[in-house]
């Protein structure tokens, strides 16, 4: 009897192609997500101010807990997981809560919060189909526009030098940090191939030569670091504070639920098809099963890359085999401490020139979910009053002043919670009207006025 010939394409999801095939375009992946995933890790430890070896393990996590969470995509173990072909890492769109919950509660306040979060996302997974209606794009892209928005002086501060820098605001720090935003978008509107899709890891390269040269970068953590290590569970402890749970439950449901697009633009942009129910709920459940493993190991929220979707809907490689090499270099990182350590080295001011270009295109993300659905009276009130209010509290200090310190931990700290508890509320309250409707209703005034 004739043996079947083995499966070796790069365009089929269960295809298993050659090492030489497979491996360049593995790197393609972790290039495109190494910096993404590194510097919430970066950003969070200078808010709670970790020393040099705890933000090295960090970063160390973050490598590990990336790895860890792919792999759990890629091939699901019972209902954790989505099969298909994604990159997960630690996500830019819990920077801005982290940074408000690490601020108030330190590092352990963060963890114990992001385990309950993780849970609900689990849940959430269990009952996406009928949770869905409630987040149509309007919302969800209401969430999203707010979330590049709140990250913008985050990237400020890093291009200046970063906070407590004694040479904050310094010609130094913003000429490294446009060397590095004009490289990035060099290489990204100009090039083609591999340096387009490694543009951020470009500019970062140059950045850091540029430092280099200047003679402020210092690598006594990676001479201090180890060459192997194992994460070690609990090392940044746990705590439970009930504003903070609040805060991360509810980030997790909204970034549950957005990532159902980045799901659909998987199967839609690589497979060729609508993505299963089955795929959405294995997805967000394996999300949120690695999130809780993060939270005892030292790693911070994951979620879907959509940079690595995007190089899966562009080149239309979607072998699970593929990325499941991207998963093993990405976790290997996780275990060599000297990686993290190095990583910490890049300078701030280096990372706002980088980051800057990231937060711009999320911002634009969430503009694009917003004009999916039309721009009636109804949908504009959404998306202006919830980012108004957002944007406006947390901007203003004093103007919760008065309010319990536990309902301004909640209320009055994140941008990115106020807007999607508003958007949500009016999404369900306010009448829906389209466009039609509303035309429909002038003539007839117009009608009766006549």
């Amino acid at each position: 009897m004739r043996k079947e010939a083995k499966n070796k394409s790069l365009f089929d999801i269960d295809g298993v192609p050659s090492i030489g095939a497979a491996a360049p375009l593995s790197l393609q992946h972790v290039l495109a997500m190494v910096v993404g995933n590194i510097t919430p890790a970066i950003i969070v430890a200078g808010v709670v101010g970790l020393s040099s070896a705890d933000r090295t393990l960090l970063v160390q996590c973050a490598m590990f807990i990336a790895g860890i969470a792919t792999l759990m995509q890629l091939y699901p173990i019972w209902r954790f997981g989505s099969k298909l072909p994604v990159i997960m890492g630690v996500s830019f769109a819990y920077v801005p809560t982290l940074i408000s919950l690490g601020s108030s509660y330190g590092i352990a306040g963060i963890f114990g919060a992001q385990l309950i979060g993780g849970m609900v996302a689990v849940i959430v997974g269990l009952f996406i189909k009928p949770l869905r209606k409630f987040f149509p794009p309007i919302v969800a892209g209401t969430v999203v526009l707010t979330i590049g928005l709140s990250l913008y002086p985050v990237a400020i501060k890093y291009c200046a030098g970063g906070v407590g820098s004694p040479t904050f605001g310094s010609y130094l720090n913003w000429g490294i940090a446009m060397i590095t935003l004009c490289v990035v978008l060099l290489c990204n509107q100009f090039m083609k191939g591999y340096a387009k899709l490694a543009s951020i890891l470009l500019g970062i390269i140059a950045g850091y030569v540029v430092s280099l040269v200047a003679g402020i970068v210092d690598f006594t953590p990676v001479a201090e670091a180890a060459w192997i290590a194992l994460p070690k569970p609990l090392h940044f402890g746990m705590e439970f504070h009930t504003p903070a749970i609040i805060s991360m439950v509810l980030i997790y449901i909204v970034n549950s639920v957005q990532a159902v697009g980045d799901l659909s633009a998987t199967t839609v942009g690589g497979l060729g098809r609508e993505v299963t129910d089955r795929e959405l709920s294995g997805g967000i459940i394996g999300n949120g099963f690695s999130s809780i493993l993060a939270s005892f190991f030292g790693g911070l929220p994951t979620a879907t890359y959509s940079q690595n979707v995007g190089i899966v809907a562009m080149t239309k490689v979607s072998s699970r085999f593929v990325l499941m090499l991207a998963a093993i270099f990405i976790l290997l990182g996780g275990f060599i401490p000297k990686f993290g350590a190095l990583m910490t080295t890049i300078p701030q001011s280096v990372l706002g020139g980088a980051t800057i270009t990231v937060f711009a295109l999320i911002t634009m993300t969430g503009i694009k979910l917003i004009i999916q659905d039309e721009l009636s009276s109804r949908n504009v009130t959404i998306v202006g009053l919830s980012v108004a209010m957002g944007m406006g509290i947390t901007q203003v200090p004093d103007a919760l002043a008065l309010f319990p310190a536990s309902f301004v931990i909640v209320f009055g700290k994140s941008a990115v919670v106020i807007a999607s508890i508003i958007a949500f509320i009016l999404n369900i309250v306010l009448p829906k009207k389209t466009l039609a409707d509303e035309e429909a209703e002038r003539t007839a005034m117009e009608k009766k006025s006549a």
